[in-house]
């Protein structure tokens, strides 16, 4: 005969459904909380926006806080506190990061492993988002003026992108934002020859080829390179003529905001009990702006190249790691439906049918509280990055940047020597525009923007 479930079992289990429900709440709200920061950065309120990266509710991944904040910091020209967090994410990822620079079969244990819900170990980031906080941190050295530094990220990233593609056997339409970084600290070192590789690599890859394919045979007509000219004159134009002893303006942007995830979950009701598994995937944001426009002493305007989509990327990315996604979460699913059964029988035995019943409900919420797509990402990475040159006479020259459908910033009146080159770090929010300049001596300063 089997006894009834005494009454505080069933107010226990009682306690453990809703705890289970407020577990499903908790998760929400801290998404709110990440997406909230998120907020405040699109609109320009920095301060707030750092505060809440850095906020442990919100952001619990040390990775994932070192991003967002050094993405807060690049954006607002705080070259130092955006270098200092982003080597704080780049510290969380190190051993991975390590495992993956020896080959593509060590970075495919770590990221095949098995855990019992994605969202609750500690978040590392994708492949692309490895590769993107190490151009990040280009970017940082070289607005410092540290081009070893510059070499050194890139050249990272560029290795941790090949292992992400020997792994998934596939070539992604990537790097082209860290091959221009290194070939322009390499130019600014008067290392034509190098930076010539790097612009060669972006043709290849056919990434901002309007840029690499003018560089090339620019390059190519100052070493020499009379076999490979004909053929690049061919392909790209022939060489622009340049001012004596020529200054250039770079122009390097980040646009938008990347995608977000969302999950996708399915689940089936069998005789067994409930089954069921849960995957990401990966949402683009609508963008304002579609191009930058450098404008140089009211003259025609330059528009900027798209070198990299992190949208594309992204979303590539996460397609080729699908398989093991979907197969982990099938079988923790498979796993937790024959542990509840397991358990409801060993209860219903005890304690009876309505005891056993009781605690098939349980494990059942227990499944579908914890087999969940984890869908923490960094969120203020740019949609593209995008980039242009110009060439200009040595001397005085007024500067201002457009966003095709949104700011326009003046960056004041600039007089650049011979040969020297101007670097514009540009960042688009929504409409806004925050524009930085590294070079150059001001000579009229920008008039201060309008308050609303």
């Amino acid at each position: 005969m089997t006894r009834p479930i005494p009454a505080p079992r069933l107010r226990r289990l009682s306690a453990l459904a809703l705890g289970l429900a407020a577990l499903a709440a908790s998760c929400i709200s801290t998404t709110a909380r990440h997406l909230a920061a998120v907020g405040q950065f699109e609109s320009g309120c920095f301060d707030d926006a750092r505060a809440g990266f850095e906020d442990e509710r919100a952001i619990g991944s040390p990775f994932l806080r070192g991003a967002e904040v050094g993405m807060v910091e690049l954006a607002r020209g705080n070259w130092d506190e955006a270098q200092r967090a982003l080597d704080g994410a780049v510290d969380a990822v190190r051993e991975l990061e390590e495992r993956a620079l020896i080959g593509p079969a060590n970075l495919g244990e770590a990221v095949g492993s098995l855990v019992i819900n994605e969202g609750v170990k500690d978040y590392q980031g994708e492949g692309y988002e490895r590769v993107q906080v190490h151009n990040a941190l280009a970017l940082t050295y070289l607005a410092r003026g540290s081009l070893d530094g510059v070499y050194v990220e890139t050249r990272r990233a560029n290795k941790l992108l090949e292992t992400e593609e020997g792994l998934y056997q596939k070539k992604y339409a990537a790097g082209g934002f860290g091959h221009l970084l290194s070939a322009v600290s390499y130019e600014l070192q008067g290392r034509y020859d190098e930076a010539y590789i790097d612009y060669r690599r972006m043709a290849e890859k056919e990434l901002g080829l309007e840029l690499a394919g003018r560089a090339l045979v620019r390059i190519a007509t100052r070493l020499r390179y009379d076999d490979e000219l004909p053929r690049l004159v061919e392909r790209f134009g022939e060489p622009s003529k340049l001012p004596q002893d020529a200054a250039s303006i770079v122009v390097l942007g980040g646009l938008g905001l990347g995608p977000y995830k969302v999950e996708n979950t399915l689940a089936l009701m069998t005789p067994s009990g409930l089954a069921q598994f849960s995957v990401p995937r990966f949402v683009p944001r609508p963008q304002l702006v579609s191009t930058l426009e450098l404008v140089v002493d009211d003259g025609a305007p330059l528009r900027t190249s798209q070198v990299e989509s992190v949208n594309d990327v992204a979303a590539r990315n996460l397609e080729d790691r699908m398989g093991w996604l979907a197969a982990r979460s099938a079988l923790r699913g498979a796993m937790k439906l024959i542990a509840t059964n397991a358990v409801a029988e060993s209860v219903r035995r005890k304690h009876g049918d309505a005891a056993g019943v009781a605690a098939w409900l349980v494990g059942s919420l227990l499944t579908a509280a914890t087999e969940r797509a984890d869908t923490r990402c960094w969120f203020t990475l740019p949609a593209e990055w995008h980039a242009a040159r110009m060439w200009v006479a040595p001397g005085e020259h007024s500067l201002r940047l457009r966003a095709v459908g949104g700011d326009s910033v003046s960056l004041g009146t600039l007089r650049l020597a011979p040969g020297e080159t101007l670097v514009i770090l540009a960042r688009s929010l929504g409409p806004r525009l925050h524009v930085h300049s590294v070079g150059g001596e001001t000579v009229a300063a920008a008039p201060a923007p309008l308050q609303p």
